[in-house]
């Protein structure tokens, strides 16, 4: 075996050891750690954890006092799981490569951290560990995007308005649009499946996604009513169209099934839905037109002659 397929299985140290030149540097590192997540581009894996492997090799500059034995003058062994916990819990993700690329941007904020290689891998999707290894180095990596930031830190709270068909079909519509553009805040709308029934399925996982791109079919129909009404389904999305005054129709899927805490209500409960969306973009207003509201929900309720006083 050639010595670099040997070093392509070798544990990320021996690859760290392998590219260290004449000056190495000291490492830390964490073996075979080991968590249940789910995580997956492939349908058979939503809705389910898989067992993922984590092997990470941090290369560290030296602390420029002595260590006389004190804990704080070294990079702690927990900056590295603390890393992959605080990756796998800010949301689902498709592809472990981003996993990977997000662990070693965490880790290499860490003032000593100045090389880490990443390796992860799923352990039960087939009959040997299937992969990805990844090294990045300080000068390959800046401050976290702007689009992790939390949106409540870059603008003001949203106001989330529902409306019902009733209210998307309404001349009063573009009025009402007007007043809530005039109000200052990002406006993120959202809407229910239109009134023809959806298909129906007999499996839960399929009906759920029928039902949110019967939502998301609707939210089209809303676009097409007003110029300004841009459908959006991506955090990244929603977040730059809030910078931007821009005002916004959200489609669900995306957010709904890749969410880490996802909503407990039914697509089919659409207001629900829509207040759950509202909680998850800390909004500062919600409110409900043309439609009655859940049990002990917080939202301002509105007839459709009330909307434009109201708003």
């Amino acid at each position: 075996m050639s010595k670099d397929i040997r070093l392509a299985f070798a544990h990320p140290s021996e690859r760290s050891e392998a590219t260290s030149g004449d000056d190495p540097r000291d490492r830390i590192s964490l073996r075979d750690h080991v968590v249940e997540v789910e995580i997956g581009a492939f349908q058979a894996e939503r809705g389910a954890t898989q067992r993922v492997r984590f092997n990470v090799v941090v290369e560290v500059r030296p602390h420029p006092a002595p260590l006389d034995d004190d804990v704080d003058r070294v990079l702690s062994y927990d900056a590295i799981t603390e890393a992959i916990a605080a990756e796998l819990s800010s949301e689902r993700l498709n592809l472990l490569e981003t996993l990977a690329e997000r662990i070693a941007e965490h880790i290499l904020l860490e003032p000593q951290a100045m090389r880490v290689f990443v390796r992860i891998e799923k352990l039960d999707r087939g009959p040997g560990a299937l992969g990805v290894e990844i090294v990045r180095s300080r000068g390959q990596v800046g401050a976290k995007p702007a689009q992790t930031v939390p949106v409540q830190e870059l603008t003001r709270h949203p106001t989330v308005v529902f409306l019902s068909n009733t209210a998307i079909a309404a001349p009063e519509l573009p009025q009402w649009l007007d007043r809530l553009e005039a109000s200052g805040a990002p406006v993120i709308l959202c809407v229910g499946p239109a009134d023809a029934p959806a298909p129906q399925s007999g499996a839960a996982l399929a009906q759920r996604r029928i039902d949110l791109l019967a939502i998301e079919q609707n939210a089209w129909v809303l676009a097409g009513r007003d110029r300004r009404c841009v459908v959006t389904e991506t955090r990244t999305e929603i977040d730059w169209a809030m910078k931007h005054g821009q005002m916004t129709v959200w489609a669900p899927s995306k957010i709904v099934l890749d969410a880490i805490d996802g909503p407990s209500a039914s697509p089919r409960d659409a207001v629900a839905l829509a207040l759950w969306f509202a909680d998850h973009m800390a909004a500062g207003r919600r409110v409900v037109i043309g439609a009655d509201l859940p049990e002990n929900a917080e939202a301002e309720a509105l007839a459709i002659d009330e909307a434009a006083a109201a708003l």
